[in-house]
């Protein structure tokens, strides 16, 4: 075992045990190849689509896979970084592990980014690479790349088999690790040799214990109590929720915690959608583009309660800055996170789906009236300066902002929203509206440009029965426009919105307001999107002014097939409140 995984005593495994493995096409005792047992364990793993770039070393698995279209449904993608973006779009939105299958060399290089993205962002995925034969290794071989120690650093654990005999254990092994605990990336590297070597299948067998590997520390009880009392004490408590929520399935045992409570929540960009924009108590998002009052208050409050969130640097400015005041209740499963960036005063180490409940247990019904109309009133200040703006401009010039107001309107806030990165990212994260779970997917710790467009197609893979539009940047867009190959392959019905302000905005906000608008090389060309759509046999158009706007938006979503709508918005917009690089979170600038 590798790299990031706790290591602690072997104990037995208390938890649920999983259901028997479903059955592939071969029986324990059958003679198959190393290939055969790869898909074999697809299937007993419950794996229906999964995404995928053939070559020369992978190329048995690939065969083998042939016998197997009427079960598993393979999405050709056009590059590699699109099969690990769509793979994190799918277990976003479906709860799964998402899974790929690349080449050696260069096929493995290309999932570098997407398994750094889905590190940091605790995405499970399983990479499945093909690796030159065994007895090559070292010789620096055509396409060979030492994989293992490439991605050591940004997955959970990767390994590499050079035995077919080893494949059944240890693909369940590296399915349990991607998705227990806190999930993550697994890669498993796999020779050649090894893929076209026979051996007496032993059959597939679940893995729901590791030795020295537990996924989730033990719960400890006199914290919770602390944790309780703390809380029942506070005259001004604050919640801040992070995706951790939505992965522990635990948005229901959240929203009874801070409704008993009488708890204002704020989230992080991942914790978007656990709870519902509406809510009462959701007073918005945290962060360097967050909502004016969570980022002022978290200066004022006297409790800070950290739900399944990490105290990232866009989360909190300058640490020295950050909720001095606080005492600090730090929820995690992962112990590392606790008391990494900001000191906890209780640490509450465990499944949140588990701490919570005993938590609301112990804590009183209360409501914080008076420390709740402290958020409404900065939110109102708020409207006033940046959002009724941003959201219901006076010019002639569109804005990002009352895109996502109409679409808002149109979708009733139903929708799966997957954003790229930049300012249509922030924009969309400050205004979009959700109702469900699981519905919010972006690239929030790695901040990937051209995560998008692929992770949008995996998101509908694993949400097939809901709506998926893709808010995309011109810049970002063109980093995996490849990827349009895959939606017109596949059929699948994408909606896509690219905000086109002809810059990469982000960048040029920043030299705008901090390097005397010196804009350097942010002036970006772009191709006629809507001849590039329609090349790729999608539907297309492009608007340019307001009174347009819904009418697209509303053809956009009636549209039965992929669709793509350029929106041009103003070249100079920026996203504002900001809080600048340098400052604490209370220094946050609404203009």
């Amino acid at each position: 075992m590798s790299n990031t995984i706790l290591i602690e005593k072997d104990k037995k495994n208390t938890g649920k045990e999983k259901p028997a493995a479903k059955r592939g096409k071969y029986a324990k005792g059958a003679e198959i190849t190393g290939a055969q047992a790869v898909v074999e364990a697809l299937i007993a793993e419950n794996v229906t689509d999964f995404f995928g770039y053939p070559g020369g070393a992978i190329m048995p698995i690939y065969d083998a896979l042939y016998d197997y279209m009427d079960t598993l449904n393979h999405v050709l993608v056009r590059h590699e970084q699109g099969s690990i973006h769509a793979a994190q779009g799918y277990a976003r939105t479906s709860g799964e592990v998402g899974v790929v299958f690349a080449t050696s060399g260069p096929g493995a290089t290309n999932l570098v980014t997407g398994l750094a993205d889905a590190q940091i962002d605790s995405t499970p995925v399983v990479c499945i690479t093909g690796q030159v034969f065994a007895s090559l290794l070292g010789t620096d071989a055509f396409q060979e790349t030492d994989v293992i120690n490439i991605t050591a650093p940004i997955t959970k654990w990767n390994y590499q088999i050079t035995d077919a005999t080893e494949i059944p254990a240890v693909l369940a092994k590296a399915f349990y690790i991607a998705r227990s605990g806190r999930p993550g990336p697994v890669l498993v590297d796999i020779t050649k040799n090894a893929q076209v070597q026979k051996f007496t299948y032993p059959g597939y067998k679940l893995c729901n214990h590791i030795r020295s590997y537990r996924p989730k520390p033990n719960i400890r009880e006199e914290y919770i109590k602390e944790a309780a009392d703390l809380i029942n004490a506070a005259e001004r408590p604050f919640v801040i929720f992070g995706q951790g929520v939505i992965l522990g399935k635990a948005e229901k045992e959240f929203q009874h915690f801070i409704e008993k409570g009488g708890l204002p929540a704020a989230w992080t960009v991942l914790g978007l959608s656990a709870l519902p924009t509406d809510h009462e108590l959701n007073v918005g998002m945290l962060g360097m583009h967050g909502n004016y009052g969570p980022n002022v208050l978290t200066n004022e409050c006297d409790v800070l309660i950290a739900v399944g969130m990490r105290f990232d640097d866009r989360v909190t400015g300058r640490l020295d800055k950050y909720a001095r005041q606080a005492k600090v209740i730090h929820l995690d499963i992962d112990p590392a996170e606790i008391d990494k960036n900001v000191q906890s005063t209780v640490p509450v180490w465990g499944d949140c789906k588990e701490t919570l409940p005993l938590l609301t247990a112990l804590i009183w019904q209360k409501q914080h009236t008076e420390w709740l109309q402290r958020f409404k009133e900065m939110r109102k200040q708020e409207e006033e300066v940046v959002i009724n703006d941003e959201l219901n401009p006076q010019g002639e010039i569109m804005t990002m902002g009352e895109v996502i107001r109409v679409l808002n309107e149109i979708c009733g806030g139903d929708a799966v929203i997957v954003t790229d990165v930049g300012q249509h990212q922030m924009v969309t994260c400050r205004y979009a509206k959700f109702n469900h779970s699981k519905s919010n997917v972006t690239s929030g710790g790695l901040g990937t440009m051209g995560f998008a467009l692929p992770a949008a197609i995996g998101a509908k893979f694993g949400a097939p029965d809901r709506e998926v539009v893709a808010i995309i940047g011109d810049g970002g867009f063109q980093m995996t426009l490849q990827e349009l190959g895959t939606i017109m392959q596949t059929g699948i019905k994408v909606k896509i919105i690219i905000l086109n302000n002809n810059f990469l905005g982000m960048v040029r906000q920043w030299q705008q307001l901090f390097n005397d608008r010196r804009y350097s090389f942010v002036n970006i060309t772009s191709p006629d999107f809507v001849t590039l759509a329609k090349a790729y046999d999608i539907e297309a158009t492009s608007i340019s002014k307001r009174e347009h706007l819904k009418a697209a938006i509303e053809t956009m979503m009636n549209h039965d097939g992929a669709y793509l709508l350029e929106v041009i918005v103003g070249k100079e917009n920026n996203v504002f409140p900001m809080v600048p690089q340098g400052c604490g979170v209370a220094e946050i600038r609404l203009k």
